[in-house]
This record gives C-alpha cells, sequence and structure tokens, in this order.
C-alpha cells in the first residue's frame, strides 16, 4: 500500500502539463516571502502546489491567506493540510479566468512561483486591472530568466520589447535575484528570476491599458521589419503624418516607450 501512494506521488510530482516545477530549497522559500512585510496583511498566493510558499508566508502572521489553484489535486492537498486554519481560503480556480478584484481584499500581495507556461499571461492580466492605482499592494513573481529579462528590458537593450512596454507603463520593476534549477522538483533545464512589481500611482494620459496592448501588439508582430505597414493597420497616411518625430523605416525595438503611449493616445482619438 505504502508503496502504491509513493508511486502515486511521483507521478503527481512529475507532472508538466501545466507548467509546474515546486520548489524545494527552503532557503529560497523564505528569501521570497521575506521580500516584503506581511504581518496583518492580506496575501494572494497563485498555483500553491504543495504549499511550499503558503508554509513559510504563515509564519509572517498574515491577516488572511487566499491560495489560487487550478490543479484539483494540490487544491484537495491544501484543503486537507489546512482544514483547521481559519485564515486560509483555498480556491479552486483557474487564475487566468478567475477575477482577482471580486475577492474585495484591502490592499493585498499577490506572489506566486507562477507556472512557466502561462507567466507572460498572468502578468498581464495584472497589468489590465480595470480599477488603476489598483487594490493589490506588490507583486512577487518568479519566472524564466529569459522572461524576466524580458520583463525587465529597458530601450535600447536587447531585452527591450512588448512585455517591458507593458509592465513598465504600470508598474516599477524590481529583480531580485535568480533561482538555480536544482532549487525545484522537478528540476528544469533553466533558471528562474524572482522580480518585484509595486503599481505606479501616477497614471499615464492613456485613457485603456487595453489599446496600448493592442498597439503593442500590431507593432510586435514582425519587430524586424520597418514599422511602416503595420501602422496603416492603425491609421490613415493624414494620421501618420500627425506623428510628428516617427521614422517609419523604424523597427518595433527602436521605439522608446514615450513613443508608443503618443501612438496610443493617438489611437483613442481616432477610433
Amino acid at each position: 500500500m505504502y508503496k502504491f501512494f509513493r508511486k502515486i506521488s511521483v507521478i503527481r510530482f512529475n507532472k508538466r502539463s501545466l507548467g509546474q516545477n515546486f520548489l524545494i530549497d527552503k532557503n529560497i522559500v523564505r528569501k521570497i516571502v521575506n521580500l516584503i512585510n506581511m504581518k496583518n496583511r492580506n496575501i494572494i498566493e497563485i498555483g500553491p502546489g504543495d504549499g511550499a510558499l503558503t508554509q513559510e508566508i504563515l509564519k509572517q502572521n498574515p491577516k488572511s491567506v487566499v491560495t489560487i489553484e487550478k490543479d484539483e489535486f494540490f487544491f484537495k492537498k491544501m484543503q486537507n493540510k489546512y482544514s483547521t486554519n481559519k485564515i486560509i481560503k483555498n480556491l479552486n480556480a483557474d487564475i487566468l479566468k478567475y477575477d482577482l478584484e471580486k475577492l474585495d481584499l484591502q490592499r493585498p500581495i499577490i506572489i506566486g512561483n507562477l507556472p512557466y507556461n502561462i507567466s507572460s499571461q498572468i502578468l498581464v492580466k495584472m497589468i489590465k486591472f480595470k480599477k488603476w492605482p489598483p487594490d493589490f499592494f506588490d507583486l512577487i513573481f518568479m519566472f524564466q530568466k529569459e522572461l524576466g529579462e524580458k520583463i525587465i528590458g529597458l530601450y535600447q537593450t536587447p531585452n527591450y520589447g512588448r512585455i517591458s512596454i507593458l509592465a513598465n507603463s504600470r508598474l516599477k520593476v524590481i529583480k531580485k535575484f535568480f533561482v538555480s534549477p536544482n532549487c525545484f522538483r522537478p528540476k528544469p533545464k533553466i533558471t528562474s528570476m524572482v522580480i518585484h512589481f509595486k503599481p505606479k500611482s501616477t497614471l499615464l494620459s492613456i485613457k485603456d491599458i487595453l489599446n496600448l496592448e493592442k498597439v503593442t501588439k500590431i507593432f510586435f508582430s514582425n519587430k524586424r521589419k520597418m514599422i511602416n505597414k503595420n501602422i496603416k493597420k492603425l491609421f490613415t497616411q493624414k494620421q501618420i503624418k500627425s506623428l510628428n518625430q516617427l521614422d517609419l523605416k523604424s523597427r518595433p525595438t527602436e521605439l522608446n516607450p514615450e513613443m508608443y503611449y503618443k501612438i496610443t493616445k493617438l489611437y483613442e482619438r481616432i477610433k
């Protein structure tokens, strides 16, 4: 009987269909949780898995903890493990479909060792909160190093691109540290990166972040080609001429964030 359950456990632990790689290094777990004071704070944890981060979060004496786990196996595991803990609420839900704003928590900290295959989508979901400044206070997420470098990529650096434009438009992005593949089980082939995000209180003059998302999507649909063709998907020739200092022979990565904001504002005026 013991061998049977042990075998099931190994199968579950090595399941990669949801992009799951579980933290097993307790020093890294503590390092992540200690990035911010969680005492008497509301915490939302995305993808708790077997609860390594959750266990450390609880040591900080938070006001409440909400975990959101898509995998039913790990959801039930969390339910059983913390069935008598009154400050934890476990949700069996898909974070990409779940409306975080309806949780109605005061200034929560959102934390997660995100599934690699949907981590960029989760970040964009946070950026697209309807209310801004948002209800959340801080975001602490772990990404693949390659994606993390793109998120923090500044203008005129090799990693600058669409995701960095979107992230930096609404968030202060703070790179914290790398995490070795040896800190996970199953062991991934890549290094990970922990990033701390803080919502910016100063709003851009853009009316709707969805418009910046659309503009950057069109421009970066072929980032190696000049923008002169893709820009015509948004504007007439006359409208394009009103964008002073825009070189149509530029490539998407050669335009700074302020130019993308300017293009977005023009798009909003003519919609």
